[in-house]
């Protein structure tokens, strides 16, 4: 349908064809409407022209309809006769039924390939953000990574992390007057979230190896785009993790990739669906991150098109910046409802032929006011829009067709099998059992290096413990030395003993025993 992904058109009553100009992909978009108005059918033939156009996709199945993306629809399908009679009428004549290049990932490791990165890569303000910390909180977390990075220690996964956060607090005093207070309940409320985190699943996404990006943005046979399909209907049960491990893709996109201009395609075009969930009690400081990286991340070829029921869910100023938008009907049942449908409708360029307000209230499904970017990125004006039937299958394919997609991808070898290298939990531990046995050794010595002491009422050396009051002067006095010693011996023993173990020996001894 000419340089560009044909995104729909009109019969009577309804505007001209519109095509989402590939020059102007990467410019970001916007698609909104109420629950069952075709948001996810058109995020579907989207992913459809991208890949076509050879340009690669990612994007999160929120509710597990858009693995149909890897099969062809069917002329056996009972939406098949109102298809094929849409194509008709918005004049899509080269409309035939196909699958696409689809890869699978899953956060979890069961629908897809494991979705991998590290504690260190995700960084203290999205690590603080996921665990919904207060600013006392987030200071000790940017404090961990501070001393991570100065003593060298690795942070890989979520026991590195806990680990770590075990030997800031118990060297609290030392460090804080370095870097300020730190207070052993924040640390422990920042473990408790940590442990909550570890129930929802969220360990799985910290480890290695950790995606590459490279194995996002491929060309797949044909040369056509790879559509990558995040499993996030159980994700979804924990929206903080969902929200902040997109955010961390979007960023890693955005630190990573070279600047390009303004490309003839786009690079990568990624679909943030559920967006309200981004912006949802986020600080000030992570929003402007996301108006940041929304504002400058087109000039490394990637387009970020948000999905989400109403435009007033995400912030003015990232909203001016979505210069393609798809606006499916939007129902006002309240005062709100009524304002933010205002509202929307004074975001498009006005069109004189009808009332975009009425216009957004009153389209039917699959059907949407639309206003794509023109020449020199200049909005177009508003036009009431028929949706383009998709060519994949429409709805999730079978568990077997799944797991067959997933058996013939080559990444599999890559990542289905977790790596659990040295890193801070591990040498943090070997610190701390080197530190023990160094502290035994010391008491050992000092033991044997202790004078024999007579006993003179019985005429025979004695060198065992005297019992009684006289036993407190018949002991020598330990040097300063063997009371350091002989005190990091018993937190030893104790810590070994207690209900932590190990993990919270070498955070007692790891920083005291270092320079040894």
């Amino acid at each position: 349908m000419g340089e560009g992904v044909f995104v729909g058109g009109g019969g009577e009553g309804y505007g001209e064809k519109q095509v989402l100009d590939l020059g102007y992909a990467n410019r970001h978009g916007l698609i909104a409407g109420a629950t069952g108005t075709g948001k996810t059918v058109t995020l579907q033939i989207l992913a459809e022209g991208f890949s076509k156009a050879g340009v690669p996709v990612f994007l999160s199945d929120v509710k597990g309809d858009l693995s149909g993306l890897a099969e062809p629809g069917s002329a056996a399908f009972k939406l098949h006769e109102a298809f094929t009679s849409r194509a008709e009428t918005i004049g899509f004549s080269d409309y035939t039924y196909e699958g696409f290049p689809v890869t699978f990932w899953d956060l979890f490791g069961d629908q897809g390939h494991p979705v991998r990165t590290t504690v260190a890569e995700m960084g203290p303000l999205l690590i603080s953000r996921m665990l919904e910390l207060t600013e006392a909180q987030e200071g000790i977390v940017n404090i961990a990574f501070r001393v991570a990075d100065e003593e060298g220690l690795p942070l890989l996964d979520l026991k590195d992390l806990q680990a770590l956060l075990v030997w800031v607090g118990q060297n609290r005093e030392a460090l804080s007057l370095r870097y300020g207070n730190i207070a052993v309940q924040s640390v422990g409320a920042i473990q408790r979230r940590l442990l909550v985190l570890d129930n929802q699943g969220g360990t799985r996404l910290f480890g290695e190896p950790a995606l590459m990006l490279a194995d996002l943005m491929r060309l797949r046979e044909g040369g056509r785009g790879q559509i990558n399909i995040l499993a996030a209907d159980k994700l979804m049960a924990a929206p903080r993790l969902y929200a902040t491990f997109l955010l961390w893709l979007l960023s890693e996109l955005f630190e990573e990739l070279p600047e390009v201009g303004d490309p003839e395609k786009p690079r990568l075009v990624f679909f943030f669906d559920e967006a309200h969930l981004l912006f949802e009690d986020a600080p000030k400081a992570l929003i402007e991150k996301v108006e940041q990286v929304a504002r400058l991340i087109r000039s490394k070829g990637v387009g970020v098109y948000f999905i989400t029921q109403n435009p007033d869910d995400v912030p003015e100023d990232i909203l001016g910046q979505l210069g393609n938008r798809v606006q499916h009907a939007l129902r006002a049942f309240t005062a709100r409802d009524r304002k933010a449908l205002r509202m929307a409708a004074e975001t498009y360029r006005e069109n004189p032929r009808f009332d975009i307000e009425s216009a957004i209230r009153e389209v039917g499904v699959g059907e949407a006011v639309t206003s794509m970017l023109e020449k020199k990125g200049v909005p177009g004006v508003a036009e009431r829009t028929l949706i383009r039937p998709p060519s994949s299958r429409l709805g999730p394919i079978s568990p077997e067709a799944r797991r067959a997609v997933l058996n013939a991808s080559d990444l599999g070898l890559k990542y289905d099998k977790a790596v659990d290298r040295a890193s801070a939990y591990e040498m943090l531990t070997a610190r701390a059992e080197r530190a023990a046995a160094e502290a035994e050794a010391e008491e050992r010595q000092a033991e044997e290096a202790a004078p024999a002491r007579r006993d003179y009422s019985a005429g025979r050396r004695y060198t065992g413990p005297r019992v009684g009051r006289s036993s407190a002067r018949s002991v020598r006095r330990p040097s300063k030395g063997d009371s350091i010693g002989g005190a990091l011996a018993q937190a030893v023993v104790k810590e070994l003993k207690g209900t932590t173990g190990r993990r919270i020996v070498r955070g007692i001894l790891g920083g005291l025993f270092k320079g040894r």
